[in-house]
């Protein structure tokens, strides 16, 4: 097929599921690299859908599918396998005691699924509330928690989710009297809010750590402290959704470990399985127990699949091994270095935020009032991927101009100069366009 065809066939065969697609085929990827049907190298910041954190194609991944595929890939539900347990113990040695009780399962959206379920089930009430910018996933609960896209035009959701202001630090109205951002004042105004709506059934909070496509925004420091506390006092659960953030990508195991808060239930996908369909839910003996009293019910296809639980264990091993987090946290330092150089230096970075091998940049048409550019981030875009560079702008209304980087937490010094290297000519050509 050549490459005519391919695109011709693309539009004649599949469903626009949103966005655009990128401009390149994808022939194969290699560590940080993707490469298209030219041969070209691209530098991956995205690692594939924010998931690829060893890179692509490592080779213990490799021999881990390779091996459960030819032993032991599948099962019935109900029937459980070695690979499955180690990785349970493996995962809970990874967090705060009393965080033991684990299920395996394949996507983000179904591991959310699963947690909201079990909240509502544990406390016997159904509201949920969620930040107003977040994403948690594409099936119904997941998909009614998620606020930054894809509500309308589906029919009324499950009843009972309120919203939470994202504590956007750059762009947040609430301010001290000095200009700080006043996130106290505006959670406090936020539950207030909540309580005002609420029927009396709150259940649970879910929230990223860091909110992903919803701009890149880092919660500040000591708010899921405070977030946990105004759960607690309302007798509900705090869901923490490290999808993006879990297993070292912020320089730290988990993101939520920065304000020792522990969530009562946390869920991980996206790095868990390192590019492979891999999630799990982790929750509490307590919170375990009361549910399983009560008639939980997840019994999918894939829950406990073999082959999963043989990569999440592969991948454990190679982050805690290789010292995967630390290596986060100095390579974090050296590419936020980059950014702010650049912020110095072009007018049109307006604000750097993030962790670790987790940031973002937000370009603005004027620093003064903060004006978006998102055409300018399309056309920063495509200078970047014709260098070979290929970066994610949030392809969200009014967010054009906001980039994640995550690159994998195996990347090379060198990789991450010249990745900094494109998106500075980048920059400079597409201001110039």
């Amino acid at each position: 097929m050549t490459n005519s065809e391919f695109w011709s066939t693309a539009r004649d065969h599949l469903i626009r599921y949103g966005g655009t697609f990128t401009p390149r085929i994808i022939e194969r990827a290699s560590g940080s690299h993707v490469y298209d049907s030219d041969g070209v190298p691209i530098l991956d910041f995205t690692s594939g859908q924010m998931s690829s954190i060893l890179g692509h194609g490592h080779p213990e991944i490799v021999d881990a599918v390779h091996t459960a595929m030819t032993n032991l890939d599948h099962l019935f539900s109900g029937m459980l396998s070695r690979p499955v347990v180690e990785f349970a113990r493996a995962l809970s040695a990874t967090l705060p005691a009393g965080l033991d009780k684990v299920m395996l399962l394949s996507t983000g959206a179904e591991s959310n699924e699963a947690a909201l379920k079990m909240a509502k089930l544990y406390t016997g009430r159904y509201e949920i509330v969620s930040f107003d910018r977040s994403w948690h996933g594409m099936t119904s609960g997941a998909a009614a928690a998620t606020y930054s896209a894809g509500r309308k035009g589906y029919g009324p959701p499950p009843p009972g989710n309120f919203t939470l202001a994202t504590p956007n630090a750059y762009r947040s109205p609430f301010r001290t009297a000095g200009g700080d951002h006043d996130w106290q004042g505006e959670l406090d105004y936020g539950f207030d809010l909540i309580d005002q709506q609420s029927a009396g059934s709150l259940a649970a909070c879910i929230i990223e750590p860091i909110v992903s496509s919803g701009g890149l925004i880092d919660l500040p420091v000591g708010y899921l402290a405070a977030l946990k506390n105004k759960c607690d006092e309302r007798e509900m659960l705090l869901i923490a959704d490290e999808a993006q953030t879990g297993l070292g990508r912020t320089g730290a195991m988990y993101a939520f470990e920065r304000d020792g808060a522990a969530p009562d239930i946390i869920t991980l996908s996206k790095t868990l399985g390192a590019g492979l369909p891999v999630a799990a839910v982790v929750t509490s003996a307590e919170v375990e127990e009361r549910c399983h009293e009560r008639g939980y019910l997840f019994f999918t296809t894939h829950v406990s699949d073999p082959l999963a639980g043989a990569v999440a264990s592969t991948v454990l091993r190679v982050v805690q091994r290789d010292d995967l987090v630390r290596r986060a946290a100095r390579s974090g330092k050296r590419l936020r270095d980059h950014l702010l150089d650049l912020q110095s230096r072009h007018d049109v970075i307006g604000d750097v935020r993030g962790r670790g091998l987790f940031q973002g940049i937000e370009l603005v048409s004027d620093r003064l009032t903060k004006a978006p550019a998102d055409q300018l981030g399309q056309q920063v875009t495509t200078e970047c991927l014709e260098r070979g560079l290929h970066m994610n702008i949030v392809q969200l209304p009014g967010m054009g101009g906001i980039f994640r980087l995550a690159p994998p937490l195996t990347i090379s010094d060198d990789d991450l100069d010249r990745a900094m290297g494109i998106l500075d000519d980048s920059l400079s050509a597409a201001v110039k366009a």
